[in-house]
């Protein structure tokens, strides 16, 4: 069989979600293998994917061939439906798309500058990628993912963070007229 090409794809813009391109992750869930660095790839379902969907293809046809009844069975393909997931931004409307690498992507802001900060890099900001798909057959498993290259960071966004924010948990308080914040007492029954 023909080898494979490596055809860099440039992503659309998706929202980011849980990356770990800082550091490598292990594998989850008792699974073997190497810590890779990674990204979830949160893109709106009216996303052009095309390009995405085509390097699949042409991995595949690379891996086993043109003649479809020749395909393995049950292939894993790297496209998800957002329902899936009970996960903060993910849901109906969503398709999301994992990439990974044993190598440490690059990462740049919307200048092209080196992003150093991790907490400028965070789950819920935007961004698009560069990735590759390439077909996989091991231990069993078979299917298409695809390989991370290098992200840039497109525009901040509401953090991923799990828990609200204080200004949804809260209403504002009325302050008495005349009274500073520092000024302000709260009868708490206790005479003080």
């Amino acid at each position: 069989m023909a080898k494979e090409k490596n055809s860099k794809i440039t992503t659309p813009t998706f929202r980011v979600s849980f990356p770990a391109v800082f550091q490598p992750k292990a594998p989850m869930n008792g699974q073997t293998g190497d810590s890779k660095y990674s990204i979830t790839m949160l893109f709106d379902a009216k996303a052009d994917l095309v390009p995405m969907k085509n390097a699949v293809r042409a991995a595949v046809i690379a891996k086993w061939g043109p003649n479809q009844a020749k395909w393995p069975k049950g292939l894993r393909m790297p496209f998800r439906k957002g329902e899936e997931k009970d996960y903060e931004g993910y849901g109906p409307g969503i398709v999301f798309v994992s990439a990974t690498s044993k190598q440490r992507p690059g990462l740049v802001d919307q200048e092209v500058q080196p992003i150093i900060d991790p907490n400028e890099f965070y789950g819920g900001c935007y961004a698009r990628a560069t990735i590759n798909a390439f077909a996989y057959d091991k231990a069993g498993n078979r299917g298409v993912a695809f390989g991370l290259q290098n992200v840039q960071k497109v525009k901040d966004g509401d953090a991923f963070s799990g828990k609200s924010a204080a200004d949804k948990d809260f209403d504002a308080i009325a302050v008495p007229e005349g009274a500073s914040k520092a000024e302000q007492t709260v009868d708490d029954g206790l005479g003080l």
